[in-house]
């Protein structure tokens, strides 16, 4: 089967409406285990994986057996969500646009389990999306670029042939350390010259934008 590339795709703050979401639920976990941690500071952590959050919130000389009891505390907080997790506008029409140009659609994620499945019920796009990178198919998540290779391995395309759409620093770092080209959306919160110097290639408002904006989008390739 022939195809125009990985278009691959960050979940929290680039398809959903939900880092503010999971600021809340972190903050209010930190929180019950007696840590007063400012909103902002959890905002820019937001994307990393459950561990390497706390870490860089409560620094490496925390006492680390916290961390579990802290973690769970968000899954049961953000799961409450779960039942109205809102995507933007556009993510599912973009998707399908994608799929319909031939890209290969894979998500790169830190959600797995029961969380994933109600992001991909928010999107609802699942006719459209090839394959899913969670965070429990890699070892480490992003920034390492581990996730981002594997997408590109479950769409059977080279680093080269991708294309990855995100809304954090990591997101970005993740993508050029992998070697894939990047896009940037706003949406997430993240100052656009924070996600530029990050390596952020080209950078749109959300997902609505680059959907109109296909054509000359590094997606526009396999745009007629």
């Amino acid at each position: 089967m022939n195809t125009a590339g990985a278009a691959i795709f960050d979940v929290d703050g680039t398809l959903t409406d939900t880092n503010h979401l999971h600021v809340v639920a972190w903050w209010e976990a930190f929180r019950q285990a007696g840590h007063l941690v400012p909103m902002p500071d959890i905002h820019r952590a937001v994307g990393l994986s459950s561990g390497d959050l706390i870490e860089r919130l409560l620094g490496a000389d925390r006492d680390s057996e916290e961390d579990s009891a802290i973690s769970d505390a968000h899954k049961v907080l953000y799961g409450t969500y779960y039942d109205r997790l809102p995507a933007f506008e556009g993510a599912s029409a973009l998707l399908r646009a994608l799929a319909e140009r031939d890209w290969r659609v894979v998500l790169a994620t830190s959600a797995s389990g029961p969380e994933l499945t109600a992001l991909r019920r928010a999107v609802d796009a699942d006719d459209a999306i090839w394959d899913t990178a969670s965070s429990s198919d890699v070892a480490e998540g992003k920034p390492s670029p581990e996730p981002v290779r594997l997408a590109c391995e479950l769409a059977g395309v080279r680093t080269d042939e991708a294309v990855f759409v995100g809304d954090s620093v990591w997101d970005m770092e993740a993508a050029g350390r992998a070697g894939v080209r990047s896009v940037a959306v706003l949406s997430g919160g993240i100052p656009r010259a924070e996600l530029e110097r990050a390596g952020a290639g080209s950078v749109y408002h959300d997902v609505a934008e680059l959907l109109v904006r296909l054509g000359d989008s590094p997606f526009g390739s396999a745009v007629s």
